[in-house]
């Protein structure tokens, strides 16, 4: 009898190749830190730009029990010349304030009932022209410029003529130029 060699099998494992766990891990942890940064600061550059616009939700504001009556102040128009760095600019404006009748006067019909009288005339001018002053062409034309300005005007007209209450302004004449 013929024997035939014994067959010797020889188990060749293929063991998995080890992958370097942490070298990867620093990888991906890496990448998502730069992704979230990038998006970030895309996102923070259209917001200081304008270009992305927020819009906060408005909260309504509460009723008073009594209704502030109020009326128009019309202003001559103001000629400025704007702080431009050219030096050639100017605005030509012409303003309407809405004041809150003072409440203390019995007397409707007298300048102190409507709140506001030649003194104070000229120190709403005053002021009105001094924020206007600083103010430049650029920033003026922008899509969302007068109404900054008119938020710049009201705390400017608190803060320098506090018996005057200005409830809102209103442009009537509005004139940039280059």
């Amino acid at each position: 009898m013929a024997t035939t060699p014994p067959v010797i099998q020889t188990k060749v494992a293929a063991e998995p190749a080890k992958l370097a766990v942490m070298p990867l891990l620093i990888v991906v942890m890496l990448s998502v830190v730069i992704a979230v940064s990038a998006v970030g600061g895309c996102i923070y550059f259209l917001l200081r730009s304008g270009k992305l616009p927020i819009q906060t939700a408005a909260i309504p504001a509460m009723q008073s029990a009594a209704p502030v009556k109020t009326h128009t102040v019309a202003l001559e128009p103001l000629l400025v010349n704007l702080a431009d760095s050219s030096g050639v600019a100017y605005l030509r404006v012409a303003l309407t304030l809405e004041v809150a009748n003072f409440v203390g006067a019995k007397d409707e019909k007298s300048s102190e009932a409507k709140g506001i009288d030649k003194d104070a005339n000229a120190a709403v001018r005053d002021t009105v022209l001094t924020v206007l002053g600083r103010q430049v062409s650029d920033a003026l034309l922008a899509p969302d410029g007068k109404d900054h300005l008119k938020k710049e005007l009201k705390v400017a007209l608190v803060e320098h003529n506090s018996e005057i209450k200005v409830v809102d302004i209103f442009f009537t004449e509005f004139l940039v130029q280059r």
